[in-house]
Protein backbone atom coordinates (compact mmCIF):
# COMPACT_ATOMS: atom_id res chain seq x y z
CA UNK A 1 0.00 0.00 0.00
CA UNK A 2 1.04 3.40 -0.97
CA UNK A 3 1.93 6.16 2.00
CA UNK A 4 1.39 9.02 2.43
CA UNK A 5 3.41 11.46 0.88
CA UNK A 6 4.33 14.59 2.54
CA UNK A 7 4.19 18.12 1.35
CA UNK A 8 7.46 19.34 -0.70
CA UNK A 9 9.84 21.61 0.58
CA UNK A 10 9.49 26.01 -0.60
CA UNK A 11 11.64 28.99 0.27
CA UNK A 12 10.98 29.68 3.73
CA UNK A 13 10.18 26.28 4.75
CA UNK A 14 11.76 25.27 8.41
CA UNK A 15 13.31 22.03 9.05
CA UNK A 16 15.27 20.79 11.79
CA UNK A 17 18.19 18.98 12.27
CA UNK A 18 18.73 15.88 14.73
CA UNK A 19 21.41 13.14 15.78
CA UNK A 20 19.35 9.98 16.32
CA UNK A 21 22.76 7.81 15.73
CA UNK A 22 26.57 8.62 16.41
CA UNK A 23 28.56 12.03 16.87
CA UNK A 24 28.71 15.25 14.66
CA UNK A 25 31.30 16.64 14.12
CA UNK A 26 30.71 20.54 14.47
CA UNK A 27 32.48 21.55 11.12
CA UNK A 28 30.51 19.45 8.48
CA UNK A 29 27.67 20.36 10.47
CA UNK A 30 28.08 24.10 10.04
CA UNK A 31 28.97 23.78 6.49
CA UNK A 32 25.46 20.96 6.11
CA UNK A 33 23.66 24.13 7.60
CA UNK A 34 24.80 26.53 5.26
CA UNK A 35 24.21 24.75 2.48
CA UNK A 36 19.90 23.98 3.56
CA UNK A 37 20.24 28.04 4.24
CA UNK A 38 21.35 28.39 0.49
CA UNK A 39 18.68 26.80 -0.69
CA UNK A 40 16.20 29.52 1.27
CA UNK A 41 15.12 27.04 4.41
CA UNK A 42 15.14 28.02 7.96
CA UNK A 43 16.92 25.51 9.72
CA UNK A 44 17.12 24.73 13.05
CA UNK A 45 19.57 22.52 15.05
CA UNK A 46 18.74 20.30 17.51
CA UNK A 47 19.44 21.33 21.29
CA UNK A 48 21.62 18.36 21.62
CA UNK A 49 22.79 17.37 18.52
CA UNK A 50 26.65 18.48 18.82
CA UNK A 51 26.08 16.43 22.59
CA UNK A 52 28.78 13.51 23.18
CA UNK A 53 27.14 10.59 25.51
CA UNK A 54 29.26 10.81 28.88
CA UNK A 55 30.20 7.19 28.60
CA UNK A 56 30.21 5.66 24.81
CA UNK A 57 31.54 7.74 22.45
CA UNK A 58 30.22 6.01 19.55
CA UNK A 59 26.58 8.38 20.48
CA UNK A 60 25.80 11.72 19.88
CA UNK A 61 24.37 12.46 23.67
CA UNK A 62 22.40 10.45 25.90
CA UNK A 63 19.45 7.90 24.45
CA UNK A 64 16.72 10.38 26.20
CA UNK A 65 18.50 13.82 24.81
CA UNK A 66 18.55 12.29 21.16
CA UNK A 67 14.34 11.25 21.21
CA UNK A 68 13.91 14.46 22.73
CA UNK A 69 15.53 16.24 20.11
CA UNK A 70 13.36 14.01 17.26
CA UNK A 71 10.41 14.24 18.73
CA UNK A 72 10.16 17.87 19.57
CA UNK A 73 11.28 18.51 15.98
CA UNK A 74 8.82 16.37 14.65
CA UNK A 75 6.11 17.32 16.93
CA UNK A 76 6.48 20.79 16.07
CA UNK A 77 3.74 22.18 13.72
CA UNK A 78 6.08 24.70 11.96
CA UNK A 79 8.65 21.99 11.03
CA UNK A 80 8.19 21.14 7.44
CA UNK A 81 10.96 18.50 7.25
CA UNK A 82 12.97 16.49 9.97
CA UNK A 83 17.16 15.69 8.90
CA UNK A 84 19.38 13.58 9.99
CA UNK A 85 22.51 14.83 10.50
CA UNK A 86 24.57 11.49 10.39
CA UNK A 87 24.34 8.08 11.04
CA UNK A 88 26.97 6.14 12.06
CA UNK A 89 25.03 3.84 15.28
CA UNK A 90 22.32 4.69 17.98
CA UNK A 91 19.14 4.92 16.15
CA UNK A 92 17.69 1.83 17.50
CA UNK A 93 18.32 2.57 20.74
CA UNK A 94 15.71 5.98 20.46
CA UNK A 95 13.02 4.25 18.68
CA UNK A 96 11.11 3.06 21.87
CA UNK A 97 11.74 6.26 23.74
CA UNK A 98 9.42 8.30 21.15
CA UNK A 99 5.84 9.08 21.87
CA UNK A 100 4.48 7.73 18.12
CA UNK A 101 1.29 8.80 19.14
CA UNK A 102 2.10 12.35 19.61
CA UNK A 103 4.33 12.15 16.41
CA UNK A 104 0.88 10.54 14.31
CA UNK A 105 -1.23 13.39 15.72
CA UNK A 106 0.73 16.22 13.40
CA UNK A 107 0.42 17.00 9.87
CA UNK A 108 2.93 14.67 7.57
CA UNK A 109 6.25 15.81 7.07
CA UNK A 110 9.42 14.81 5.19
CA UNK A 111 12.09 12.65 6.59
CA UNK A 112 15.55 12.57 5.11
CA UNK A 113 18.52 10.14 5.96
CA UNK A 114 20.16 6.79 5.58
CA UNK A 115 22.47 4.02 7.09
CA UNK A 116 21.53 4.03 10.52
CA UNK A 117 18.41 5.98 10.34
CA UNK A 118 17.18 2.79 8.23
CA UNK A 119 14.99 2.17 11.32
CA UNK A 120 13.15 5.06 11.35
CA UNK A 121 12.01 5.29 7.85
CA UNK A 122 11.08 1.51 8.80
CA UNK A 123 9.26 2.99 11.62
CA UNK A 124 7.95 6.08 10.33
CA UNK A 125 6.43 3.92 7.13
CA UNK A 126 4.83 1.29 9.41
CA UNK A 127 3.53 3.64 12.37
CA UNK A 128 2.67 6.85 10.70
CA UNK A 129 2.27 5.21 7.12
CA UNK A 130 4.41 8.10 5.78
CA UNK A 131 7.14 8.24 2.46
CA UNK A 132 10.24 9.25 3.56
CA UNK A 133 13.86 10.04 1.41
CA UNK A 134 16.99 7.60 2.02
CA UNK A 135 19.28 10.47 1.07
CA UNK A 136 22.50 11.88 2.02
CA UNK A 137 23.51 13.32 5.51
CA UNK A 138 24.40 16.90 5.49
CA UNK A 139 26.94 16.65 8.13
CA UNK A 140 28.86 13.57 6.88
CA UNK A 141 31.68 13.36 4.27
CA UNK A 142 29.84 12.36 0.98
CA UNK A 143 27.41 15.49 0.90
CA UNK A 144 29.14 16.91 -2.07
CA UNK A 145 28.08 18.77 -4.79
CA UNK A 146 25.82 15.83 -6.60
CA UNK A 147 24.27 14.27 -3.39
CA UNK A 148 23.02 18.22 -2.85
CA UNK A 149 21.97 18.96 -6.08
CA UNK A 150 19.65 15.76 -6.27
CA UNK A 151 18.49 16.02 -2.28
CA UNK A 152 17.60 20.10 -3.28
CA UNK A 153 15.58 18.79 -6.19
CA UNK A 154 13.67 15.87 -4.65
CA UNK A 155 12.71 18.02 -2.38
CA UNK A 156 11.79 21.19 -4.18
CA UNK A 157 10.70 19.69 -7.66
CA UNK A 158 10.67 15.65 -6.75
CA UNK A 159 8.33 15.86 -10.15
CA UNK A 160 11.81 16.23 -11.66
CA UNK A 161 13.65 13.15 -10.21
CA UNK A 162 11.35 10.73 -10.61
CA UNK A 163 13.80 8.30 -12.90
CA UNK A 164 16.79 6.72 -10.51
CA UNK A 165 20.28 5.78 -12.26
CA UNK A 166 23.75 5.66 -11.42
CA UNK A 167 26.75 6.30 -13.68
CA UNK A 168 27.79 2.74 -12.64
CA UNK A 169 24.15 0.89 -12.73
CA UNK A 170 24.02 -2.18 -14.50
CA UNK A 171 21.33 -5.17 -15.25
CA UNK A 172 21.50 -7.97 -12.53
CA UNK A 173 18.84 -10.04 -14.23
CA UNK A 174 16.23 -8.91 -16.59
CA UNK A 175 13.22 -7.45 -16.80
CA UNK A 176 10.65 -5.07 -15.17
CA UNK A 177 8.91 -5.30 -11.55
CA UNK A 178 6.30 -2.94 -9.98
CA UNK A 179 5.67 -2.33 -6.32
CA UNK A 180 6.32 -0.14 -3.30
CA UNK A 181 10.11 0.72 -2.67
CA UNK A 182 11.13 -0.20 0.73
CA UNK A 183 14.59 -1.24 2.39
CA UNK A 184 17.92 0.34 3.06
CA UNK A 185 20.86 -0.68 5.27
CA UNK A 186 21.25 -4.27 4.93
CA UNK A 187 22.53 -4.51 8.41
CA UNK A 188 20.38 -2.40 9.83
CA UNK A 189 17.11 -4.57 8.20
CA UNK A 190 18.76 -7.91 9.29
CA UNK A 191 18.92 -6.03 13.21
CA UNK A 192 15.32 -5.66 12.90
CA UNK A 193 14.10 -8.82 12.50
CA UNK A 194 11.93 -10.07 15.24
CA UNK A 195 10.75 -6.80 16.30
CA UNK A 196 7.14 -5.87 16.50
CA UNK A 197 5.90 -3.52 13.85
CA UNK A 198 9.29 -4.79 11.29
CA UNK A 199 7.13 -7.20 9.08
CA UNK A 200 9.14 -8.66 5.51
CA UNK A 201 8.24 -6.40 2.81
CA UNK A 202 4.35 -6.66 1.66
CA UNK A 203 3.82 -8.68 -2.09
CA UNK A 204 5.16 -6.79 -4.90
CA UNK A 205 7.81 -4.80 -3.09
CA UNK A 206 10.84 -3.27 -4.80
CA UNK A 207 13.95 -4.01 -2.27
CA UNK A 208 16.74 -1.89 -2.08
CA UNK A 209 20.22 -2.59 -0.08
CA UNK A 210 23.03 -1.21 0.46
CA UNK A 211 25.51 -1.53 3.35
CA UNK A 212 29.12 -0.22 4.56
CA UNK A 213 32.34 -2.02 6.54
CA UNK A 214 30.81 -5.42 5.72
CA UNK A 215 32.97 -8.20 5.05
CA UNK A 216 31.91 -10.53 1.79
CA UNK A 217 31.00 -13.51 4.64
CA UNK A 218 29.15 -10.73 6.89
CA UNK A 219 27.07 -9.80 3.88
CA UNK A 220 26.47 -13.50 2.57
CA UNK A 221 25.38 -14.31 6.48
CA UNK A 222 22.45 -11.31 6.45
CA UNK A 223 21.82 -11.96 3.24
CA UNK A 224 20.85 -16.00 4.40
CA UNK A 225 18.72 -14.80 7.20
CA UNK A 226 16.68 -12.87 5.45
CA UNK A 227 16.49 -15.43 3.08
CA UNK A 228 15.46 -17.84 6.34
CA UNK A 229 13.22 -15.35 7.46
CA UNK A 230 10.82 -15.12 4.34
CA UNK A 231 12.16 -11.82 3.79
CA UNK A 232 12.27 -12.15 0.34
CA UNK A 233 8.98 -13.83 -0.44
CA UNK A 234 7.42 -10.51 -1.59
CA UNK A 235 10.09 -8.89 -3.38
CA UNK A 236 9.31 -8.59 -6.63
CA UNK A 237 12.35 -6.62 -7.70
CA UNK A 238 15.64 -5.53 -5.95
CA UNK A 239 17.95 -2.27 -6.27
CA UNK A 240 21.45 -3.10 -5.01
CA UNK A 241 23.49 0.25 -3.73
CA UNK A 242 26.84 0.93 -2.93
CA UNK A 243 29.32 -1.61 -0.78
CA UNK A 244 31.51 0.68 0.89
CA UNK A 245 34.62 -1.22 2.51
CA UNK A 246 32.41 -4.65 2.05
CA UNK A 247 35.36 -5.81 -0.14
CA UNK A 248 36.24 -5.91 -3.77
CA UNK A 249 32.75 -5.58 -5.94
CA UNK A 250 33.83 -8.96 -7.42
CA UNK A 251 33.53 -10.20 -3.98
CA UNK A 252 30.11 -8.82 -3.32
CA UNK A 253 28.77 -9.63 -6.54
CA UNK A 254 29.72 -13.43 -6.00
CA UNK A 255 27.63 -13.35 -2.68
CA UNK A 256 24.68 -11.81 -4.46
CA UNK A 257 24.58 -14.02 -7.11
CA UNK A 258 25.00 -17.06 -5.27
CA UNK A 259 22.20 -15.91 -3.14
CA UNK A 260 19.05 -14.12 -5.10
CA UNK A 261 20.71 -14.76 -8.49
CA UNK A 262 18.30 -18.18 -8.45
CA UNK A 263 14.95 -16.36 -7.04
CA UNK A 264 14.07 -15.09 -10.78
CA UNK A 265 14.18 -11.37 -9.70
CA UNK A 266 14.90 -8.70 -11.82
CA UNK A 267 17.81 -6.96 -10.35
CA UNK A 268 20.45 -3.72 -10.91
CA UNK A 269 23.51 -3.19 -9.87
CA UNK A 270 24.78 -0.06 -8.14
CA UNK A 271 22.12 1.94 -8.59
CA UNK A 272 23.77 5.47 -7.15
CA UNK A 273 22.41 5.25 -3.07
CA UNK A 274 23.92 4.52 0.01
CA UNK A 275 27.58 5.42 1.03
CA UNK A 276 29.04 6.62 -2.30
CA UNK A 277 29.70 9.76 -4.25
CA UNK A 278 27.16 11.62 -5.69
CA UNK A 279 24.55 9.89 -3.51
CA UNK A 280 20.94 9.48 -5.00
CA UNK A 281 17.83 10.30 -2.60
CA UNK A 282 15.70 7.45 -2.96
CA UNK A 283 12.23 7.99 -2.03
CA UNK A 284 10.94 4.46 0.50
CA UNK A 285 7.17 3.90 0.75
CA UNK A 286 6.05 4.82 -3.52
CA UNK A 287 5.14 2.76 -5.74
CA UNK A 288 7.68 2.60 -8.76
CA UNK A 289 9.35 0.44 -11.57
CA UNK A 290 12.31 -1.26 -11.90
CA UNK A 291 13.41 -2.26 -15.29
CA UNK A 292 16.35 -4.29 -14.82
CA UNK A 293 17.03 -3.94 -19.10
CA UNK A 294 17.19 0.00 -18.76
CA UNK A 295 19.20 0.24 -15.73
CA UNK A 296 16.58 2.73 -14.46
CA UNK A 297 13.88 2.47 -10.98
CA UNK A 298 10.94 5.00 -11.83
CA UNK A 299 8.48 6.63 -9.16
CA UNK A 300 5.60 6.89 -10.56
CA UNK A 301 4.60 9.54 -8.52
CA UNK A 302 6.85 12.46 -6.97
CA UNK A 303 8.29 11.25 -3.68
CA UNK A 304 6.52 14.81 -2.23
CA UNK A 305 2.70 16.13 -2.91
Amino acid sequence: MNRVRPPRLRPGSTVAVVAPAGPVEQELLAAGVAVLESWGLVVRVGEHVLDRHPRLPYLAGSDHARAADLQRAWCDPGVSAVIAARGGYGTQRVLDLLDWQAMAAVAPKVFVGSSDTTVLHEAIGARLGLATLFGPMIAGPLFDDDSRAHLRETLFAPERVTRLTGPATGSYGHGAARGVTVGGNLSLIVGSLGVAGCAPPPDGSILLLEDIGEAPYRVDRMLTQLLRAGWFTGVSGVALGSWAGCGTLEEVRAVVDDLLGGLGLPMLWELGFGHCPGQLTVPLGVEAVLDADDGTVTVLEPALS
